[in-house]
């Protein structure tokens, strides 16, 4: 491992709780699907985690376990009832991938959506905080307009799932190993199964395959640790944004509401891909926009419909509840360094 890893938007450390939860769900090693007496333990130790699951996140309705948030919105966006019609410009390769013809609602320069009609009838995709930027979307009244347009709203939080509250929306999708589970491991959180075709097979016939009952218990374990530490993420985010300021750097977006785990930073004359060179020369990792995308070449998606000018000078950096004071100083040291 690198001696500081400043990429928690891509990945975080599996929680020491979430690991002993896996270890127990080993332990129940039977199908939760099976009649027998092994498996009504199994089922009930899943159903169990299912309920702590939606304790955690203050979620009253349904939960599908998925193999993550790229399924649970694959899963939102093939099975709805409705056609999606609209997905924000700035949203996740795993809902773009999908969204040839649907709508795009525009972002403004520091990457809020611009308020606007939404098309009739149709689900609607839009991030709670992107995972480039950290910018947070207020879906309250998007959700509304939504609603009057007799419409659905899936939210992605794979992001923001476990640190902040949960928006409103009818679908939302969500991904253990973004705060401290395990990868390989889901959901996607439902207002109403009306809103799904079932395909049949387990959970409830919304989704095939032998249950992952070590994730979903790990996912459970998770959730219940809390998200205190983000006290501390926004010291250090803070102490990022002044450094890179101050070094003659720029923070994207630094004027919109930004989940204090996730920050853009532009170093003028310096390509992101060099940047990543040098910083994992010295032993820091982080990352040039979204994992999923990190490796090509191509302009970020998110910077550019934003109309950010420099998106080739931008890398991300996110915190986790394990990230130091002196990691932050560290990180800026090499910033320094690489600029001059």
């Amino acid at each position: 491992m690198p001696a500081i890893y400043l990429d928690h938007a891509a990945t975080t450390p599996l929680l020491p709780a979430a690991r002993e939860a896996m270890l127990e769900g080993f332990a129940l090693w039977a199908n939760p699907s099976s009649p027998h007496k092994p498996g009504r333990a199994a089922r009930a130790a899943l159903e169990d985690a299912r309920a702590r699951v939606k304790a955690a996140l203050g979620w009253e309705w349904e939960v599908i376990f998925t193999s993550g948030a790229s399924e649970a919105l694959a899963l939102a966006i093939t099975r709805c009832v409705q056609p999606l019609v609209a997905v924000s410009a700035v949203e996740h390769e795993a809902v773009l991938r999908w969204a040839d013809k649907a709508a795009r609602l525009p972002v403004d320069a520091d990457g809020w959506l611009v308020k606007g009609d939404v098309p009739l009838g149709g689900l609607v995709a839009v991030q709670q905080v992107n995972n480039e930027t950290g910018v947070m979307h207020s879906l309250l009244g998007l959700h509304g307009a939504v609603k009057l347009a007799d419409g659905l709203l899936l939210a992605d939080c794979a992001q923001s799932a476990g640190k902040i509250a949960l928006p409103m929306a009818d679908m939302i999708a969500i991904s253990a190993h973004k705060f401290g589970g395990p990868i390989g491991v889901g959901a996607l959180l439902v207002r109403d199964w009306a809103m799904l075709r079932p395909t049949g097979g387990q959970e409830r016939g919304y989704r095939g395959g032998t249950e992952n009952l070590p994730g979903a218990l790990a996912m459970a374990a998770a959730l219940e640790a809390g998200n205190e530490w983000l006290e501390q993420a926004v010291r250090l985010r803070l102490m990022l944004d002044e450094g890179i300021v101050a070094a003659g750097g720029e923070v994207v977006a630094q004027d919109a509401p930004r989940l204090p785990t996730i920050a853009g930073y532009r170093m003028p004359g310096r390509s992101a891909n060099a940047q990543l060179i040098r910083f994992d020369g010295m032993g820091i990792a982080v990352s040039a926009g979204s994992a999923c995308s990190s490796g090509s070449l191509k302009a970020s998606p998110v910077l550019t419909a934003m109309g950010y000018p420099h998106a080739g000078e931008v890398i991300r950096v996110s915190i986790g509840r394990e990230t130091t004071e002196g990691e932050i100083e560290a990180f800026l040291a090499a910033w320094r360094e690489i600029k001059a």
